[in-house]
């Protein structure tokens, strides 16, 4: 099949430090070219692909201090990509919803993921105005908040088996928190729990701008109150190997609907158990008492926290290598290709040869 990646362009694929969706969309798009698929990648031009990279800005727009606005970066990747629409047999976008009025207006064949959170209550209409346009959820969670949809399928993350080792041996008998610094993700909870229970926390995350002073006024103030906590920093893919290999187990301690929290199966493939609270796709990635414990209150997650160590490692890695890898992900994404509106109408006239060149 010739596909189309569209991606965020806030980070490169992948991303040097922090970064989900753009993380995701290289997975998928590395792994698309390896299962034979003819891919094309839209993304920032410092991305690194096995695929056609078409470049739709100089660098990952986070990094880029010349750019205060995005929005200009976004029209003109779509300008590029709805130019080669033709050429595609299917557009996959992962850019929230900038696009949809193009769709409703251009024969193509086209589906979205969307992997961001679908409470907002601006959505709905939103997403009410557009009812037909073909959806994929990455939890069966996070569609909860919409409207009817056409809902393509719901496809959990994957990531390549090799990319974050297995570590029988963990060196470290710490707690990690990692990912982002904001008060949904309740770093907050996370030291208080780690206090609690007497152990050690690392703390390895991101500070965005919207979320600095929460920073300075909540959790740095917390950080340095307690000796057992460290404050790292954003790290990258080799360090979060050894970050959360070396880890009792990863604190998830959210409070809101999580639409996935890859975090969690990074931490999984490292055979390292995830202590998570029951929100959003939680109860979904979990399994309890092999992959993790899922807990609903600071002193279930405190137990949680003694527990964790006894959970045999090798079923944690197990789970992942059953459940998320980037195999599984594509495999998936290319059923849900196929079955897109209007995919066999097009080809009937290539006969048989063109309905196995799908596969």
């Amino acid at each position: 099949m010739k596909i189309a990646q569209i991606a965020p362009l806030a980070e490169r694929c992948p991303p040097s430090l922090y970064g989900g969706t753009e993380r995701i969309v290289s997975y998928l798009t590395e792994e698309l070219v390896r299962q034979g698929h003819e891919v094309t990648l839209f993304a920032s031009g410092d991305s690194t692909t096995r695929a056609e990279l078409v470049p739709c800005c100089d660098m990952a727009l986070r990094w880029d201090t010349r750019v205060s606005d995005p929005l200009p970066y976004y029209v003109m990747m779509l300008d590029r990509a709805m130019a080669r629409a033709s050429s595609y047999d299917v557009l996959h976008f992962h850019i929230d919803l900038l696009h949809f009025p193009l769709l409703r207006q251009t024969p193509v064949r086209a589906v979205t993921t969307l992997h961001g959170r679908l409470d907002l209550p601006d959505l709905r209409p939103f997403y009410a105005h557009f009812p037909h346009l073909q959806l994929v959820s990455v939890s069966t969670a996070q569609r909860a908040p919409m409207p009817p949809v056409n809902w393509a399928g719901t496809v959990h993350h994957g990531l390549p088996a090799d990319l974050l080792p297995f570590c029988t041996n963990p060196q470290g008998d710490y707690l990690a928190f990692l990912g982002r610094i904001s008060p949904e993700k309740r770093p907050d909870h996370a030291i208080q729990i780690a206090a609690r229970a007497g152990l050690p926390l690392k703390i390895a995350a991101k500070i965005d701008k919207v979320d600095r002073d929460y920073w300075e006024s909540t959790i740095r103030p917390l950080v340095a109150m307690h000796p057992n906590v460290e404050y790292i920093g954003e790290i990258d893919e080799h360090e979060k190997a050894v970050f959360l290999g070396n880890a009792r187990a990863l604190l998830f301690p959210i409070a809101w609907p999580e639409p996935f929290g890859l975090v969690m199966i990074e931490a999984m493939a490292c055979g390292t158990p995830v202590i998570a609270f029951a929100c959003g796709s939680v109860p979904e990635v979990i399994e309890p008492d092999v992959s993790g414990i899922v807990v609903r209150s600071i002193d279930e997650a405190v137990a949680a926290a003694h527990r964790a160590a006894a959970l045999p490692r090798t079923a944690v890695r197990a789970s992942f290598e059953a459940r998320f890898t980037v195999e599984r992900m594509a495999r998936e994404y290319v059923r849900i290709y196929q079955n897109l509106a209007g995919f066999g109408a097009a080809d009937a006239s290539e006969g048989e040869s063109g309905k196995l060149a799908l596969a």
